[in-house]
């Protein structure tokens, strides 16, 4: 399979386009030629963008600079091989792209305790340990059907209609989606439809950008 990535699909439209985003009155945009995302998320229109308050901090546990390691130890930046990684606006492109037309999957990987507190609009929640469990779960099954893909039999799985996925979980020092991803791969999982949001909740967070409540 030819090896599309995340940056050759989005990144000229990125550089080039304004797109058709309304703007906010403040002076906290996305982009210089993005204010704002508009979304339909679980049936509700979600605007993503960033928080006009300039003088805003966070106060919440994304705040803390230091964890226990291990478990809570410095992602690297390729989780595994031929999987990208990408950045906040790849995230926005895919959610206006595939996402909106569902040819793609932006996934929550972090448990569902997680997830209910506050997720990225546009997310579908699928825990890590989902993609670590025996190929007969029933879990598993449902959840590679969710994303495209069939059971062949005997344990085997059919990936020509994979979708592309996008994965992340709480920031830079979680391992939630790169055992999501790994997981993922050891199941035969085309790497090139995968792709690894690396800065995750807390980065996400750091820039402002709009959260919203887990159902």
């Amino acid at each position: 399979m030819r090896k599309t990535t995340i940056q050759t699909l989005f990144g000229l439209l990125a550089a080039t386009l304004v797109l058709p985003t309304a703007w906010a009155a403040g002076e906290v945009n996305i982009t210089p030629n993005m204010a704002n995302v508009d979304i339909v998320y679980q049936g509700k229109k979600i605007r993503i963008e960033r928080n006009q308050n300039q003088d805003n901090k966070l106060t919440n546990s994304f705040s803390k600079t230091s964890r226990k390691c291990p478990p809570f130890c410095v992602q690297p930046t390729i989780v595994a091989p031929g999987v990208d990684t990408v950045s906040e606006i790849d995230v926005l492109y895919f959610l206006m792209t595939r996402v909106k037309d569902k040819t793609g999957i932006l996934i929550d990987a972090r448990v569902e305790s997680f997830y209910t507190k506050g997720t990225i609009p546009g997310s579908v929640n699928i825990p890590f340990t989902t993609f670590t469990k025996e190929t007969t779960d029933p879990d598993l099954a449902a959840a590679l059907k969710q994303i495209g893909v069939k059971e062949s039999g005997l344990g085997d799985w059919d990936f020509t209609n994979a979708k592309p996925l996008i994965l992340w979980c709480n920031g830079p020092w979680c391992g939630q989606s790169p055992r999501a991803i790994k997981g993922l791969l050891a199941l035969g999982y085309p790497a090139s439809l995968l792709h690894y949001y690396r800065g995750g909740m807390q980065m996400w967070q750091v820039l402002g950008l709009t959260t919203v409540p887990g159902k």
